[in-house]
């Protein structure tokens, strides 16, 4: 059974499943769903269609689904997706999207958001990425799988940031981050692989070998078009799934991507 503090605030339109707490003088407002564990802390501000998987943690001031910051918004189709076991923390803000943009802002599952973060209208995040503190996302940035952010980054919009990639605190980031990398720096310039990140995970040495390789030749080789490095990499370096994602994510950059420092 859900526990609603009776100083909350929640509009007729708000959806709540079972042991959903909802803390003092939170104000819940619009077609707001909340799954099955989600608690929702103190002074916590959550509107519009806004979507909010199990097992989720909103902490105080925190404010959610809000109305996105785009001068085009007219109130059309907008909406905020967020998966399960998410945190939410102090002061973070995230928008729902815009009509223009297609319509939906959506959050992974296990992700970490610190405090003061803030993520953009129409914005799209995987798994298990970490903001730290003042980590912004301009809109529609998307974040692949196992990202980490450091605080008080700042990235353009309609960047990407690649999976497992590391982005050192007080960057600015104004091109695609490839998968696997180390970057940082304003403007942001790539430092190395992730070496240490990919470890962590569990990634094998001769894997780690193998993406180095093509990652050297992409990003260490002077001289050497993007385009002719891309060719070497098919050529020469073992098409792994981990390698075979590093150069389809660069094909597909529309910004361009950071390249060395």
């Amino acid at each position: 059974m859900s526990n609603i503090h009776p100083t909350a605030i929640l509009s007729d339109q708000v959806t709540i499943a079972d042991d959903v707490r909802v803390g003092p003088y939170a104000v819940i407002e619009g077609e707001v769903q909340l799954g099955n564990g989600t608690i929702i802390d103190h002074h916590a501000t959550i509107k519009g269609k806004t979507v909010i998987g199990s097992k989720c943690r909103i902490y105080p001031y925190a404010l959610v689904g809000t109305d996105p910051q785009d001068l085009k918004y007219q109130e059309g189709m907008s909406e905020l997706i967020i998966g399960n076991h998410t945190v939410i923390r102090e002061y973070a803000t995230i928008s729902r999207g815009t009509e223009h943009g297609g319509g939906s802002t959506r959050i992974g599952s296990h992700n970490f958001i610190m405090a003061y973060s803030h993520i953009a209208h129409d914005c799209k995040f995987g798994d298990h990425i970490i903001l730290s503190n003042g980590a912004t996302f301009g809109g529609h940035s998307e974040v692949e799988d196992y990202a980490i952010i450091g605080g008080l980054s700042a990235i353009h919009q309609f960047c990407r940031i690649g999976a497992y990639s590391f982005i050192g605190g007080t960057s600015g980031v104004s091109q695609d981050i490839p998968p696997y990398v180390l970057a940082n720096g304003n403007h942001t310039r790539l430092y190395g692989l992730n070496s240490e990140g990919l470890k962590r995970h569990d990634f094998s040495k001769d894997t780690i070998k193998t993406i180095n390789k093509a990652f050297r030749i992409l990003f260490r080789t002077t001289g050497l078009p993007l385009a002719k490095a891309i060719e070497r990499v098919e050529n020469e370096v073992e098409n792994i799934p981990e390698v075979a994602h590093m150069i389809n994510f660069i094909k597909q950059s529309k910004r361009g991507v950071c390249r060395r420092k």
